[in-house]
């Protein structure tokens, strides 16, 4: 692995809050420059050139694409660090190779996520997003409603980290029944039955997913999967876009087999498809399940900080990967 940088150059390729001051403070604080990319995420052409022209020794990144080309573009790069949880944006097999630390900052929206797709559930049941339009419309039309009571249904969750953990929590308090799928089960699940994923979708009324993108998880609900949920249901995702098969999901709300579906991702994000917008049954929010005042400012902070301790020579404090040629005795770095 590359030794410690002296002071040098960080790189924010994209922010999705109105300034970069955080990230600033925790950088400059540390003796290093911060550069600043635009706030929406560039195409990754883009962030490479950004990488060619100032040499990071290390890269922020929420959104935009950091490529192969652009971790070896700079020959400084100590470390890319994700404003975030999921990696599907970064290079990391190459950033690997090439000894360079990938980074996230896996627990800093656990509540926010969990109470968005919790909140979703609420909407649904209650009838919340339906009735508040059809008010607003001018319809005042009480005998329309058509609400379930939560404590009857079964609730799935799909991934059982530590945001499906949550959020089985906080619907257990609803008493409905909670059953969970995870490649990896924990040993003690107490109030959850651990199910394989097709059970899962047989028996649940509603189906949270709480899984990272991977190549293993595109599109792990489409058609197929859909048609073996129970007619009626809700289908949740406040994970990644690419995890559903969007026009499939359309067409089960089209036919009456799903009634529901809360994304606050979507695959073709920011772009919203007409077929899902046209649907009463969705619930759709922009990627903001992450978000509330308390979350945002410890993920810039965390993220910011973690550039700074492997510029430094330190070891992250959650690192996504182990870097080639890293020192013997450094221990595992997760």
């Amino acid at each position: 692995m590359k030794p410690p940088s002296r002071p040098g150059t960080v790189l924010l390729t994209d922010y999705a809050w109105p300034d970069d001051s955080v990230e600033r403070s925790v950088i400059e604080n540390a003796g290093h420059t911060l550069v600043t990319g635009p706030a929406e995420p560039s195409s990754a052409g883009a962030i490479e050139k950004l990488v060619a022209e100032h040499r990071p020794a290390g890269i922020l990144t929420c959104w935009a694409p950091v490529s192969a080309t652009a971790i070896g573009t700079s020959p400084d790069l100590r470390v890319v660090a994700r404003l975030g949880v999921g990696l599907d944006n970064i290079a990391v097999d190459t950033a690997t190779e090439q000894g360079v630390w990938v980074t996230n900052v896996p627990d800093y929206c656990v509540e926010e996520v969990s109470d968005h797709a919790v909140g979703m559930v609420l909407a649904w049941t209650r009838g919340l997003a339906v009735l508040d339009r059809e008010v607003r419309a001018g319809r005042w039309n009480p005998a329309s409603a058509r609400l379930r009571r939560l404590s009857t249904l079964t609730c799935g969750i799909v991934g059982f980290g530590r945001i499906g953990r949550a959020t089985a929590r906080r619907l257990g308090a609803f008493g409905c029944r909670i059953l969970a799928h995870d490649p990896h089960p924990p040993r003690d699940a107490p109030g959850v039955e651990m199910t394989g994923l097709e059970e899962l979708l047989r028996r649940s009324d509603v189906v949270i997913l709480h899984v990272p993108l991977t190549p293993a998880t595109h599109h792990i609900i489409g058609s197929d999967q859909l048609a073996l949920m129970r007619p009626g249901g809700l289908l949740v995702n406040v994970s990644r876009g690419g995890l559903v098969d969007t026009d499939a999901v359309i067409k089960a709300l089209d036919s009456g087999h799903l009634d529901g579906a809360a994304f606050d991702v979507l695959e073709t994000e920011p772009d919203v498809p007409a077929g899902l917008s046209a649907q009463p049954g969705a619930l759709l929010t922009p990627h903001v399940a992450f978000s509330s005042d308390a979350s945002v400012i410890e993920l810039r902070r965390r993220a910011a900080e973690e550039v700074v301790r492997v510029l430094a020579g330190g070891t992250p404090a959650h690192a996504c990967n182990t870097p080639r040629d890293l020192p013997a005795g450094s221990g595992d770095p997760r």
